[in-house]
């Protein structure tokens, strides 16, 4: 069965903790990753400091996460890996496969991520009417830019 999208390689994984400040010291003071940005929302209870390594398609983020109230959901530092992000080349149509296919997807639907892209996040726990899920894991699908999805598809 043909896969009507791609997985085109590692967009970003997120690590997160009770104070971010911690993770900075390990990420950017000792490993000299570059803060980028940063993105705060209340909604989604995240104070996020945007980080990256490489350049160009080879570019991978790494979101250093703390919660905005760590007594709320999402809880973001509970899982020291919060997420795994992966770049993909059509996720409209990776989404309508895979719910199709019976994946899980975490509530929210496609909406603009932290760093601009569309995003959509598959659940870790599978439930009775979708039995796919990622096992524990948080697995983000970000739609990839025409540059990346150029530079990365499988030909």
């Amino acid at each position: 069965m043909k896969r009507p999208f791609q997985v085109l390689g590692i967009q970003q994984i997120a690590i997160g903790g009770p104070d971010k400040t911690r993770l900075r010291t390990l990420w950017v003071d000792m490993l000299g990753l570059e803060v980028t940005g940063n993105f705060r929302s209340e909604r989604e209870n995240v104070d996020e400091d945007i980080c990256a390594m490489g350049q160009g398609v080879h570019r991978v983020e790494v979101d250093l996460m703390q919660p905005l109230d760590p007594e709320r959901k999402p809880a973001v530092h509970t899982t020291p890996l919060n997420h795994v992000g992966l770049w993909i080349d059509d996720l409209p149509r990776a989404v309508e496969w895979l719910t199709a296919r019976g994946v899980r997807f975490a509530p929210g639907g496609i909406r603009k991520g932290a760093a601009g892209y569309d995003i959509c996040f598959l659940h870790p726990r599978p439930n009775d009417e979708f039995p796919i899920a990622g096992e524990g894991v948080l697995v983000e699908l970000v739609q990839a830019p025409p540059e990346v999805v150029a530079a990365l598809t499988r030909r």
